[in-house]
């Protein structure tokens, strides 16, 4: 065997090893959500969990067990879309999150519940189960549910974004909810639980600051420029365009910036070009000069 070819297989060994704790730290977080913040205080936290938690209340089948009968046929779906290494990461997930739902946290917490504010609940919960989401999601894998639904779906039907493909089940099983619980309060904190769990996952995956794209169509594009570079000292580039209707020559100024940062840009384009055409895009991981460093992990 050749010295690279041993190398990858070390590489190999140290990213599964790396890939179990994380899993198993992912599902202890999760456990911990569900067996003591939000199953006990009437919470059905949307997806395939929110399900679950509602099977549980009605019939008492365990929420782990629920969850990976549910997740195994829409693998079985999802593989032929979405390839056999997704199926079997996500597949790899599933199994040790539900373990720890089920087996792993209920032998720690020994029957502990937290019986304070509901609300409480909803935001313990959410933050827990965004730190299970988001750790997974930044392996490569998924914790499986509706996610797998959404990127088939997404896969056959372009036109559907994942996101409101995942928000129309989430909304489901929160009106569902109010209805077994017979409480508007359970519903309302499911959805605090699902809002805390998204901002925590988004927190993981592309950090706290926010940035923002900016494209600039303006007469005085290259004044703009240079202001936005002494002023607010960030850089620009310059685009070469054309008007498709007059086919006038256009320059498009092209910038990145930190989103508090935003509203001052705008004042300074208003102040050189009242007639500017300004576009706004919301930019996740920007990665370079003054934002996030490129090689960081």
């Amino acid at each position: 065997m050749t010295k690279n070819a041993i190398v990858q297989k070390q590489n190999m060994a140290k990213t599964i090893a790396m890939d179990l704790l994380v899993d198993l730290i992912a599902g202890i977080a999760f456990g911990i959500s569900v067996n003591v913040f939000t199953a006990p205080n009437h919470i059905a936290p949307g997806g395939v969990t929110g399900f679950a938690t509602l099977m549980n209340y009605i019939f008492g089948v365990p929420i782990g067990l629920m969850s990976f009968c549910i997740n195994v046929p829409l693998l079985l779906i999802g593989v032929r879309v979405l390839g056999k290494e997704f199926f079997f990461r996500t597949l790899k997930s599933v199994v040790i999150i539900n373990f720890s739902v089920d087996v792993i946290v209920p032998m720690m917490v020994q029957g502990y519940v937290y019986t304070g504010e509901k609300i409480m609940a909803g935001l313990m919960g959410g933050v827990l189960m965004g730190v299970c989401v988001g750790s997974v999601l930044q392996r490569g894998s998924t914790s499986g549910g509706l996610d797998i639904v959404g990127r088939v779906v997404r896969k056959k039907m372009p036109q559907f974004s994942i996101g409101k493909i995942m928000f129309a089940g989430d909304f489901t099983i929160l009106v569902v909810s109010m209805l077994v619980y017979k409480n508007i309060e359970s519903g309302l904190n499911g959805l605090i639980c699902i809002f805390v769990s998204s901002k925590v996952v988004d927190y993981l995956l592309y950090g706290m600051e926010k940035g923002m794209m900016l494209y600039v169509i303006s007469d005085k594009a290259e004044e703009i420029a240079k202001e936005i570079m002494s002023s607010i000292v960030r850089g620009a580039t310059m685009i070469q365009a054309e008007g498709a209707y007059s086919r006038d020559p256009k320059k498009v100024v092209l910038c990145a910036i930190k989103e508090h940062q935003y509203p001052e840009v705008k004042r300074l384009i208003k102040q050189i070009d009242p007639n500017a055409f300004l576009m706004v895009n919301d930019a996740h991981d920007i990665l370079g000069s003054g934002f996030n460093d490129m090689n960081a992990d």
